[in-house]
């Protein structure tokens, strides 16, 4: 950190922090400076306190509730230290940048998706699951009929699903894990001397967000970092369970002055990514041929229309991440052929291509002998890692000819992956802002009173139809069962 004397510098584009004596500003040469400016009437001089780092994203950047808007390379170089593309950071340390961050009392908010914990839970998981307007995206018109449908695709799917988490253990790990990675990420910040208490948020299972928000506001908690167990960024995921928090605490009169930092995707951070060649490279070294091995990318697929029509980053991270993965192995010197697929899809629309399974095969057609599978889209353990891969697609490479067949673990509790997330709540914390207070979502008049009604009766129907079909036509109820 340098300080300067100047009463002629004028950054450009300056946007202002929740803390009154910082601001952030955009040069022309795409670097974010944090400056301290303090003044004296006697002297008329400005002391500035500055520090720069490199910009690396193409898009307008939220933070909080505002846009931080600037031009930058659209790839993103290992090594910066930027924590993710809804946070821009500075290239040192920032937990001594404030001592208003200090004296606050910090949350960390972690967000995932959750996983029934018994075979009871599933179906009603899987409801909470498919009544998200992000998972299944209704045209406007047809929305009421969200959760009908949920409800008929959540009946439907139940028993193949309770098969899948019964092979597992009877229900998925992903809340303990989570938990103790909460709790991992607590003993990391003490180390770094931050003290902050540590939440998790699931979005289709317990604790749901809406537990962890009311513990919070218990808490007396009065800065947070909101931080997705996603690497990479989709609407889906990360901004399904951004969305409802902005919701709740936007409803909140007391929440929504509260300063919070979003971080909405960290894949390119330099911690993550070292932390995945290692346990590539710690994979690689059981195969009796190493150099021979096809390095196989699995990430959770969305579907087409989520990145062509409405926007979704999901696939451009993906295929970043992969580069920057590729990038550091090579480094190191280990030059493995690698290919990217996409699994889990659900219904008749179309996915992100190539799927894991059809790729497989083809790999075992191509004669592909050894093949290292990564589950690049998730750090924790669940239902698609041991259940879907390790089994599923386990079968299938090697009924198509793969006949020496290895996966990397999800990275878990991994020290230097914990480490690097805790840098990133510090890195995040003092660029906090509030939520704002208007809700646009609110609806008020008579007339949408009115539609409101009408979409009421009309669920009541649809509903009813449904479990008429599903009770006195199981056959017709089995058919429609094969397209979703």
């Amino acid at each position: 950190m340098e300080a300067i004397s100047s009463s002629k510098l004028v950054p450009a584009h300056i946007t202002k922090l929740s803390t009154p004596k910082q601001i952030l500003s955009f040069n022309p040469n795409n670097r974010l400076i944090s400056v301290k400016c303090s003044s004296s009437q006697g002297s008329k001089r400005e002391s500035l306190s500055i520090s720069s780092c490199d910009l690396t994203d193409t898009r307008h950047v939220p933070v909080g509730g505002q846009l931080i808007s600037g031009s930058a390379h659209s790839r993103n170089p290992v090594g910066k230290t930027f924590s993710s593309s809804g946070v821009w950071t500075l290239d040192q340390h920032v937990s001594e940048s404030s001592s208003q961050v200090t004296e606050d009392k910090v949350g960390v908010l972690l967000l995932n998706l959750g996983g029934p914990e018994t075979l009871n839970d599933v179906q009603p998981f899987l409801f909470n699951l498919f009544a998200d307007p992000d998972i299944i995206r209704l045209p406007r018109l047809f929305r009421f009929l969200q959760k009908p449908l949920a409800q008929l695709i959540s009946v439907l799917r139940a028993p193949k699903s309770k098969e899948g988490y019964a092979s597992i253990g009877g229900g998925s790990p992903l809340r303990k894990i989570t938990d103790e990675q909460a709790q991992a990420l607590k003993m990391a910040l003490e180390a770094k001397k931050l003290h902050a208490n540590v939440y998790v948020a699931m979005r289709y299972w317990y604790p749901f967000t809406e537990e962890a928000v009311h513990q919070i506001k218990n808490d007396g908690i009065t800065r947070l970092v909101v931080l997705p167990l996603y690497p990479q960024y989709s609407i889906s995921t990360s901004g399904s369970s951004i969305r409802l928090l902005q919701s709740i605490f936007q409803e909140d009169s007391c929440l929504s002055s509260l300063p919070v930092s979003i971080i909405q995707s960290w894949y390119q951070r330099e911690g993550y990514i070292k932390s995945m060649a290692n346990l590539i490279e710690k994979e690689l070294k059981s195969f009796s041929k190493p150099e021979e091995v096809m390095i196989f990318f699995s990430a959770h697929g969305v579907p087409v229309t989520y990145v062509e029509d409405a926007g979704d980053p999901y696939r451009d991270q993906m295929e970043d991440c992969i580069s920057l993965i590729m990038k550091e192995l090579k480094s190191r010197g280990t030059d493995n052929d690698h290919t990217l697929a996409y699994q889990s899809r659900v219904g008749p629309v179309q996915w992100l291509k190539p799927y894991t399974d059809e790729v497989l095969v083809e790999l075992g057609q191509k004669g592909v002998k050894s093949l290292l599978a990564v589950p690049v889209s998730f750090v924790s353990e669940h239902i698609e890692t041991l259940e879907e891969i390790d089994m599923e697609y386990r079968e299938l490479a090697l009924e198509s000819g793969i006949e020496n067949w290895g996966r990397v673990p999800a990275l878990g509790c991994t020290s230097s992956f914990i480490s690097d997330l805790a840098d990133a709540v510090i890195e995040a914390l003092p660029l906090a802002t509030a939520i704002s207070q208007e809700n646009p979502t609110k609806k008020s008049t008579s007339a949408e009173s009115d539609t409101n009604l009408v979409r009421y009766v009309l669920t009541l129907f649809f509903g009813s139809a449904v479990a008429f079909v599903l009770l006195f036509f199981p056959k017709l109820a089995s058919t429609f069962k094969n397209y979703i």
